[in-house]
């Protein structure tokens, strides 16, 4: 059985504790898209991590890790993944697609170059490469894992190649010095050393095990309002963060996902530039971002200050569509223990009009939040482990999340641990 664990909004709704939860009973989990731009954070008897690009079931033994095919795969944060694993006695069974696409120095050189050129017009981006990457890759300019197995001299003449074009965008457009194929080729041949021991055909291994009946899970990264296609465009990552995409960037028959589980939080967060109808500002922001997640809510990757905003039932429901979703987790209910009333999102107004569909982006621009008010539970939840016992206020918070999404929240995370997680069905 496949399924994939994905998310409903602008991403960090804790997709890396529902996976590090389910990966118990799984054979495989895969990483299908994104790179090290965004991190899933785990906290476990090993302690907390943030883990960018290794997918969050590496805390298992009989877990087999892999980074699929549709990942833009850092190997330079692979290594430093590994080996921070390992410094706190985790020795993770991975495997690297030889499919698997490599984000390369200039990708994140690039990356910052843009937004500096760009300057107050810029995306927000997390310098990572992850735009830069996903062009070449599409533009066939890429470099596939497994062509650093093969005919060296072939490589160098394709380096010589892409450099024609990526030197004359750094001089004539960054005015910056040029690359040497030199350097470029010594550092896949770095690349190659550090990642040989990881390498293998996860295509065949992947069909394998689905003739074999075993348990995989696709985990994503960031969210649908951050998919290249359906999300708040252009302020969007530069891949497809659905379920949907598991299939391509896992290299699995799309029949085969029988389950997606869509993260959503119990109340907003982005990091990032773009649409927020339901942002919140100011002092009321930092009590939120303070109370939130395991020692509030700032970005894994970048530690900068996630915006903060009520749960919006619009984009969320509008997440849920797009993902496909069968069941939702409902995550970070505890974080809003603080509160006597707890506002929502129900409906957007619209140039005087209520509209409760979530709309493109150039209508989002001109959109207000409609709030619906709720009472708050004033307690902590943490230590709940039974739904039937959750204060009847945190229980309509629920169910009127469940009723406004359209799909049933089957488990709600009350604390960043994996026992804080509590399954309704």
């Amino acid at each position: 059985m496949v399924k994939a664990i994905v998310g409903a909004n602008w991403g960090d709704e804790g997709k890396g504790k529902i996976t590090d939860c389910l990966a118990q009973k799984s054979d495989i989990v895969i990483r299908f898209q994104g790179g090290s731009n965004a991190g899933h954070t785990i906290i476990n008897n090993y302690g907390k991590f943030a883990l960018h690009q290794l997918p969050s079931g590496v805390f298992y033994d009989h877990t087999t890790n892999i980074i699929g095919n549709g990942v833009a795969f850092s190997v330079e944060n692979f290594v430093k993944e590994i080996a921070h694993l390992k410094e706190h006695g985790v020795d993770p069974k991975v495997l690297v697609s030889d499919r698997a696409q490599i984000v390369m120095p200039y990708h994140v050189a690039f990356d910052c170059y843009e937004e500096e050129r760009l300057s107050s017009r810029s995306f927000g981006s997390t310098k990572s490469g992850i735009a830069p990457f996903y062009s070449d890759k599409f533009a066939k300019i890429g470099f596939q894992v497994n062509e650093l197995f093969d005919d060296e001299a072939g490589l160098k003449e394709k380096i010589e190649r892409i450099l024609e074009v990526k030197n004359a965008a750094l001089q004539h457009l960054y005015h910056k010095d040029p690359i040497k194929t030199e350097d470029i080729f010594n550092k896949l041949m770095e690349y190659k050393i550090a990642i040989a021991p990881y390498v293998g055909d996860a295509f065949r291994l992947v069909h394998d095990a689905l003739k074999e009946g075993k348990t995989i899970l696709l985990e994503g990264q960031l969210g649908s309002l951050k998919d290249t296609d359906f999300g708040i465009y252009p302020m969007v990552t530069s891949s497809n963060t659905i379920a949907g995409y598991g299939a391509v960037g896992a290299g699995i028959p799309p029949y085969e996902i029988k389950d997606i589980v869509t993260v959503v939080k119990a109340y907003s967060s982005a990091v990032g530039a773009g649409e927020f109808v339901s942002e919140i500002f100011g002092e009321e922001a930092n009590l939120m971002r303070n109370h939130g997640g395991d020692g509030g809510e700032y970005g894994a990757t970048t530690g900068r200050p996630r915006r903060m905003g009520w749960l919006d039932l619009v984009a969320t429901r509008y997440g849920c569509e797009v993902q496909g979703t069968t069941e939702v987790a409902f995550t970070v209910l505890d974080a809003l223990g603080y509160l006597d009333e707890i506002p929502v999102c129900v409906a957007y107004e619209l140039d005087g009009k209520q509209i409760d569909y979530f709309p493109t982006t150039t209508q989002l621009k001109r959109c207000k939040p409609v709030l619906k008010v709720m009472k708050g539970w004033k307690c902590d939840i943490s230590g709940i482990t039974e739904y039937d016992k959750l204060p009847q206020e945190c229980k309509d918070y629920v169910e009127f999340a469940e009723q406004q999404i359209g799909f049933p929240i089957t488990m709600v995370s009350n604390g960043p641990k994996r026992e804080n997680l509590i399954y309704r069905r």
